[in-house]
């Protein structure tokens, strides 16, 4: 990866939006190009670091990665593995526009530009459990393979021939006064060469489409909505690099815990008892165990009680968050004869010692019902 700032690299301010995004890579790309800097290792460089750069900032999932962890956030994510130009052009000549403005300011490159396979995407869903532990899942997916019996050319060798329109170079040229004009062969295509009897297999598309299976690692802790980028599983090109796939992640709802980040959330019923006097109560964890959590005296129903590193874990960190249990008092529904009796001795005992709190809140509603003259109803 780049030593620098992506933002720096381009030049941007960090709220940059996607278009100002790519228009200052146009501006690096065409400053730094080699072939206006030609003999210039430096300079060839410099064009690799914008690339890379852009890679990152114009792909939402990885930019907000990069912003919120930095390029550490970025790991197993294949960013910047450019092993030369025609990388570079594979992947995002595309953004300069039809013909590409490196061959309208440059010529086309030194090989022909090869055709990157297509990407796919896929969705997978999780369990909270398999999010606390990371796991493996395997999908199905149709995708375009290279033809087994072609080997991707569309016909046998001996059924290929050399274009007669551009004799094989890709491109013809036509002349307007001064200015010689060259465009891809409408006959071949720009591949040079034309075939007289296709492939009965892929009819001399040179693909067939296959059912494949794939297993995907999938790291502990990742967020529903959050994408892994699978470099060179998606589809295959007849003459260059495969595409990527794509899988969006999705986490299911989950019947005891509400996620938060990389804190949990339930809740545990008490009763008024253990509320005033205190005690200790199991409560659930992720990894599936009961955990001993002590209840203060004079908890109060709604309170919350935090947990350390009873969470989930923090992609990347090894750190986790909290488990956040929040204490809800139960009124029993039914009462026995001798629960009822021990309420009343118990309300007794609270009419004649109440609190502070309760003096004040009863003083608020005399002042208001009644104004300042509260007499009438404490029976004055």
């Amino acid at each position: 990866m780049a030593e620098r700032d992506y933002y720096e690299i381009l030049g941007l301010d960090e709220d940059a939006s996607g278009a100002e995004v790519k228009k200052a890579y146009r501006k690096k790309a065409l400053k730094w190009h080699p072939d206006r800097n030609p003999g210039d290792p430096q300079a060839a460089e410099k064009f690799k670091e914008a690339a890379e750069a852009y890679q990152v900032l114009s792909d939402p999932e990885k930019r907000r990665l990069y912003d919120q962890y930095g390029k550490a956030g970025l790991r197993g994510m294949h960013v910047g593995e450019f092993t030369d130009l025609n990388d570079i052009f594979s992947a995002f000549g595309d953004i300069f526009g039809g013909g590409g403005i490196f061959e309208q300011f440059f010529g086309a490159p030194a090989r022909p530009r090869q055709r990157r396979g297509q990407s796919l995407r896929i969705s997978v869903e999780l369990d909270l459990e398999e999010v606390f532990t990371g796991t493996t899942k395997t999908v199905s997916l149709q995708r375009r393979e290279i033809c087994p019996q072609c080997g991707g050319i569309g016909a046998q060798k001996e059924n290929i021939r050399t274009c007669s329109a551009c004799r094989g170079y890709g491109e013809v040229e036509s002349r307007q006064g001064f200015i010689t004009m060259r465009r891809t062969c409408p006959r071949c295509g720009g591949s040079g060469k034309v075939i007289v009897k296709p492939c009965s297999k892929c009819g001399g598309r040179g693909r067939i489409r296959k059912s494949v299976e794939l297993a995907i690692e999938i790291p502990p802790g990742v967020e529903s909505g959050a994408r892994l980028e699978l470099r060179g599983e998606g589809e295959a090109s007849v003459d260059g690099p495969r595409g990527d796939l794509y899988c969006d992640l999705y986490v299911r709802e989950h019947d005891v815990f509400q996620r938060s980040g990389a804190d949990l959330l339930c809740e545990a019923p008490i009763s008024y008892s253990m509320a005033a006097l205190g005690g200790v109560i199991q409560v659930p964890t992720i990894d599936g165990k009961a955990y001993e959590l002590k209840i203060p005296p004079g908890t109060q129903s709604g309170e919350l009680i935090r947990v350390r590193n009873m969470g989930l874990p923090k992609l990347n960190t090894g750190r986790r968050g909290y488990l956040e249990v929040r204490v809800v008092v139960e009124t029993p529904r039914r009462l026995t004869k001798e629960h009822r009796v021990l309420l009343r001795k118990l309300a007794q005992i609270e009419q004649e010692n109440v609190s502070e709190r309760r003096k004040g809140f009863i003083e608020k509603v005399k002042e208001y019902i009644y104004g300042a003259d509260s007499s009438a109803l404490a029976g004055e």
